[in-house]
C-alpha cells in the first residue's frame, strides 16, 4: 500500500502492557537499572528482568541490555580481543552499523558476497580469510538466517570467532536454535524498524563466562556483572553504554508479546504469497531455514536488473541494491576510508598497515543479486530499507488483495516493455 507509515513490526504492537511497565518505573523513580534506596522495597529493575527473560526465551547463557544495536557489536568486539590488526569478514549487504563497529575497534572490515538467501556466502567466506582474519559478522538480513551449521564450521576450522548480528531478526531462528545463539556472540538492536522495539536500545547475548564479564565490563566502565564490585586490576577500560529504564520497561512488554508479533507478521506473509501466487521470471528469495524466518518482508528477484527495475518504479520502491547504506557501494565512508582523524587504524596507522581498499562493484554477485531484487513490506516499512510497499501486520484481505494486483500488474507490464 502507497502512504504506508515508516515503522516496525514492534512499534505497531505498542499498547497497554508496555504503558503499565513505564508507568511502574516512573511510579517507583528508579530510571536506571541499578537500585537506589532499600533493594528490598525498590525491586529488580525492567532492564535486569528483561535479560533474563531473553535469556530464559532464547536459551542463552547470558545477556546485557545496552542503548543500542551498534553498542551491542562494538561491545561484542571489544569483548572477543578484535582491534588493530585483525581483519573482520563482513557481508557486503548490511546496514552500515556492522562495518563501523568493526572500524572503531580498529580492525579491518573484509567484504565478503552474498547469495541468493541474501546473507553471507559460505563458500566466498572462505576464500577471504588470511593469516590475519579474526572473526566472521553474520548478518541476519531482512529477517531470515544465515547458512550457520556452515558458518559455524568455518569459524571453527580456521580458529575464528563467529559474531551474529541479529539486528533484523529478533526471535527468529536456525533449525531449532535462536539466533544469536549460535556464535560466540549475538547483537540484537531495538529501533522503531525492528522486530521488538524500545524506540532505541539492543541486546548482547554472550556464550562464554568470560567473554560476558569482558562484554559488562566494557558496556559499564569497567564494573563487573550487575555492579557486584568493581572488576579486578586486568579489568579494561569501559565506556556507557547502559539501557535507561525506561526502554528496558518498553523493551520487556515487547519482548512478552514477541511470539505473537512473529505468528501475526508469519500468518501475514503467507496470505501475501498465496495472493501473488506463481509469476513468470520472478522467484522468492531461497531461505536458509524457512521455519526461522521472521517474515518481517517478503523478498521477490527478478530474472533481470531492468525489469526489476521497472517493478520497483511502477510500486514506488525501490531495489535492494538503492536501499541506502546497507549495500556497501552506497557507503563513501567505507569506500573513502573516513576516520575522524588521518592517522588512526584501521586505515592510515603505520603499526597495523593495510592496503585492503573498497571500490563500486567490488562484489559482482552481490550487486547482481541485490539489483534484481524487491523487498515487499510485512511488518518493517521502511524506504530507506528499500521495503516502502507492501502490507503491514493488520492488513486486510481486501488490502493483502490490492497489493498483490498491484504486484502482478507491475511485473506483467515490465515483460510486455520488454518485449517491445
Amino acid at each position: 500500500m502507497k502512504g504506508m507509515s515508516m515503522t516496525g513490526p514492534g512499534y505497531l504492537f505498542i499498547g497497554e502492557e508496555e504503558a503499565a511497565l513505564v508507568q511502574s518505573v516512573l511510579a517507583s523513580r528508579q530510571l536506571t537499572r541499578y537500585r537506589s534506596g532499600d533493594s528490598d522495597e525498590v525491586g529488580q529493575s525492567m532492564v535486569f528482568t528483561l535479560e533474563r527473560e531473553i535469556e530464559q526465551r532464547m536459551g542463552a547463557r547470558h545477556c546485557i541490555a545496552v542503548n543500542s544495536g551498534t553498542s551491542a557489536l562494538l561491545a561484542a568486539l571489544a569483548a572477543l580481543g578484535v582491534g588493530p590488526g585483525d581483519e573482520v569478514i563482513v557481508p557486503g549487504y548490511t546496514f552500515i552499523a556492522t562495518i563501523a563497529a568493526v572500524v572503531h575497534r580498529g580492525a579491518v572490515p573484509v567484504l565478503a558476497e552474498i547469495d541468493d538467501s541474501l546473507t553471507l556466502d559460505p563458500d566466498d567466506v572462505i576464500r577471504r580469510i588470511t593469516p590475519k582474519t579474526r572473526a566472521i559478522i553474520a548478518v541476519h538480513m531482512l529477517g531470515a538466517p544465515c547458512a550457520m551449521d556452515e558458518l559455524r564450521a568455518i569459524a571453527d576450522a580456521n580458529g575464528l570467532f563467529l559474531i551474529e548480528d541479529v539486528a533484523q531478526a529478533c526471535g527468529g531462528s536456525y533449525r531449532g536454535r535462536s539466533l544469536g545463539t549460535i556464535g560466540d556472540a549475538g547483537a540484537f538492536s531495538l529501533n522503531p524498524y525492528k522486530i521488538i522495539t524500545a524506540g532505541d536500545g539492543g541486546l548482547l547475548i554472550c556464550a562464554d563466562d568470560g567473554v560476558y564479564e569482558r562484554a559488562f565490563a566494557f558496556h559499564d566502565h569497567g564494573f563487573k556483572p550487575l555492579r557486584q564490585g568493581i572488576a579486578e586490576a586486568d579489568s579494561l577500560f569501559g565506556m556507557n553504554l547502559r539501557m535507561p529504564e525506561l526502554s528496558g520497561a518498553v523493551a520487556l512488554g515487547q519482548l512478552r508479546k514477541i511470539d505473537d508479533i512473529l505468528a501475526t507478521l508469519r500468518r501475514q506473509r503467507r496470505r501475501l504469497d498465496d495472493a501473488i501466487g506463481d509469476l513468470p521470471g520472478v522467484q522468492r528469495r531461497r531461505p536458509n531455514d524457512e521455519a526461522g524466518d521472521c517474515c518481517s518482508l517478503l523478498v521477490l528477484q527478478l530474472d533481470s536488473v531492468v525489469v526489476a527495475e521497472a517493478v520497483a518504479a511502477q510500486l514506488g520502491t525501490a531495489t535492494l541494491i538503492n536501499s541506502g547504506r546497507h549495500y556497501y557501494g552506497n557507503m563513501p565512508q567505507l569506500l573513502g576510508r573516513r576516520m575522524p582523524t588521518t592517522s588512526e587504524c584501521p586505515f592510515a596507522c603505520s603499526a597495523h598497515p593495510t592496503n585492503y581498499y573498497y571500490a563500486p562493484r567490488m562484489l559482482p554477485r552481490t550487486d547482481d543479486v541485490l539489483a534484481r531484487s524487491i523487498a515487499l513490506s510485512v511488518g518493517v516499512s521502511d524506504a530507506y530499507l528499500g521495503s516502502g510497499f507492501g502490507i503491514g501486520p493488520f492488513s486486510t484481505p481486501d488490502q493483502i488483495a490490492s497489493v498483490a494486483e498491484a504486484l502482478r500488474m507491475a511485473v506483467a507490464a515490465a515483460a510486455v516493455s520488454q518485449r517491445k
